[in-house]
């Protein structure tokens, strides 16, 4: 097809922005290539400042806005907040100040699913200090639960090993068996891995749970339910991108952007190990400090 042929864009060819704080979004943007292999995606890392886990409230909320601002001067149809904790910090400011695009985080969506999955009622929810300390997952199961037992265990150290590699073992071993133990004297049958990051520790964390719980426990991440709200929601207001029937991914012009805002020779040699691929190449880019 010629330049001349190329059909006319329209805002369904846009690209879905995507930000986090370094490379732990990577996971939920990897999730959203599986479920939308024809999207566009362009993810924000905002490396000069991560990480937001340890940082104030408002700090963060002034973060996740100029991180938004940048990715909306790139011309997204759709912002997804791909941390936990710049969800809890910063969604409503977001949603203020961009009342016509959709926006989504990554809270409500594993919230909605572990509320609906879990059979005893007592859901866990892991995640970074700001994260727990937010009380976003115990207000979010509340509202959709509201005899729901919820029992938060901030995780602080899966964040460094996950970023190092170090995520099967004796250490991540020990690292989980310190934090997640005493769930053995509960009654919890849903855990909701409430940090990008963890993931990478799935495996460790459910031979743990295997070896002291008393019951199979179901562990949900951010990255799978998100997407499929993305999915949802771009249905919905009709923003999918439409592409001719049996057009393979790669072959329909669909393309992915990294931007981080330090070095990217760091991110790219981490970002493998999150994104489950190479990461071609990343850009530095200047973060839009509009919001104060």
């Amino acid at each position: 097809m010629s330049q001349d042929e190329l059909p006319e864009s329209t805002p369904r060819d846009l690209p879905i922005g995507v930000f986090d704080s370094g490379v732990g979004g990577l996971t939920v943007a990897r999730a959203l290539r599986a479920k939308l292999p024809h999207e566009s995606i362009v993810y924000l890392g905002d490396t000069a400042r991560v990480p937001y886990g340890n940082r104030g409230a408002d700090t963060i909320r002034r973060y996740a806005l100029n991180a938004a601002h940048t990715l909306v001067g790139q011309d997204v149809k759709a912002l997804v907040i791909a941390c936990n904790t710049a969800t809890a910090h910063g969604m409503d400011a977001l949603l203020e100040t961009f009342p016509d695009l959709p926006v989504i985080g990554v809270v409500d969506p594993v919230a909605r699913e572990a509320a609906s999955r879990t059979d005893t009622g007592h859901i866990a929810v892991t995640g970074t200090r700001a994260t727990i300390t937010s009380r976003c997952y115990e207000q979010a199961l509340e509202r959709l639960r509201p005899d729901a037992t919820i029992t938060s265990v901030p995780c602080p150290l899966f964040v460094p090993l996950a970023e190092e590699g170090w995520t099967e073992g004796h250490v991540p071993e020990e690292v989980a068996r310190a934090y997640l133990s005493h769930l053995g004297e509960t009654s919890i049958d849903t855990l909701i891995l409430g940090c990008t990051h963890y993931p990478l520790l799935r495996t460790t964390i459910a031979t743990l749970l295997d070896s002291i719980m008393p019951r199979h426990v179901t562990l949900l991440d951010s990255a799978q339910s998100t997407a499929r709200a993305v999915a949802d929601l771009l249905q919905e207001r009709n923003l999918l991108r439409e592409v001719p029937e049996g057009t393979e991914p790669g072959d329909d012009r669909a393309m992915m952007r990294f931007y981080v805002t330090d070095e990217p020779r760091g991110f790219m040699g981490t970002a493998v190990r999150f994104f489950g691929g190479p990461v071609a190449r990343a850009e530095h880019i200047d973060i839009t400090p509009l919001a104060t």
